[in-house]
């Protein structure tokens, strides 16, 4: 199915992207179909921001409702190129919103803003200062995904390793509660049997989950929507 881009899917106006206002913002992609998701992630990533920058976000037109393979994980990839190339006017950054980061290197290379993935950002927060990090996350499909990032990130000596669920993962993501308790049962694991001195809550849909668990543990509990939002506006050609 052609992807015109007039069909993607806007969090909060109906607009092609070409059509936005000049206003600076970062362009959230949520690779995945589903809408809510979108929606969710970028009220978290404006309340991160607050006044500093404004978030615009698009919805992938096709494809599953979670991002739950690696299978998957490559099929988002062009989708993302293409709804990321397709920025207007007033752009500053792209954030490619599924942990696995689908297509931020072929997009970065595409386009002149920066371009920042939740896995990559979000690894290189915890890893900061030379911590040992790991990630609690409900894919276990992805697993071997994860740690391939840190090796290609430079970041294996200090990666302590994945925890995961081994519930359903679309069933756990329709169950808040559910979701925000194995997450929490999860990282409590990294820490005290791993080591792990932070824990990324790894995936843009568990990014309420995320907000919930940071104040409850002593080391810290990174959302990747986060940390990918603030490794753009360090930079002058952004925050600027």
């Amino acid at each position: 199915m052609a992807r015109g881009v007039g069909s993607w899917h806007k969090a909060r106006t109906a607009h092609p992207i070409r059509d936005r206002p000049m206003t600076p913002h970062l362009l959230l992609i949520n690779p995945n179909s589903n809408a809510a998701t979108t929606a969710m992630m970028q009220d978290i990533v404006q309340r991160a921001a607050g006044g500093r920058i404004a978030i615009e976000a698009v919805t992938a037109p096709d494809g599953p409702p979670m991002i739950t393979t690696p299978a998957a994980l490559q099929a988002a990839a062009t989708g993302v190129v293409e709804m990321g190339r397709a920025h207007g006017p007033g752009c500053r950054g792209i954030i490619v919103g599924a942990f696995g980061d689908p297509g931020r290197e072929t997009l970065a290379a595409a386009v002149t803003v920066p371009v920042a993935g939740l896995c990559a950002a979000s690894m290189q927060a915890a890893a900061a200062g030379g911590r040992r990090f790991a990630v609690a996350t409900v894919t276990p499909d992805l697993i071997a995904s994860i740690a391939e990032a840190a090796e290609r990130l430079g970041l294996a000596g200090q990666f302590a390793g994945t925890r995961c669920s081994t519930t359903d993962p679309l069933a756990l993501a329709a169950d808040p509660d559910a979701l925000t308790r194995t997450l929490a049962e999860l990282t409590q694991t990294a820490i005290a049997e791993d080591g792990a001195q932070a824990v990324i809550i790894g995936g843009g849909p568990l990014g309420q989950a995320a907000e919930q668990l940071a104040p409850r543990f002593a080391v810290p509990v990174l959302a990747p929507l986060t940390c990918a939002l603030e490794q753009l506006l360090a930079r002058p050609d952004v925050a600027g």
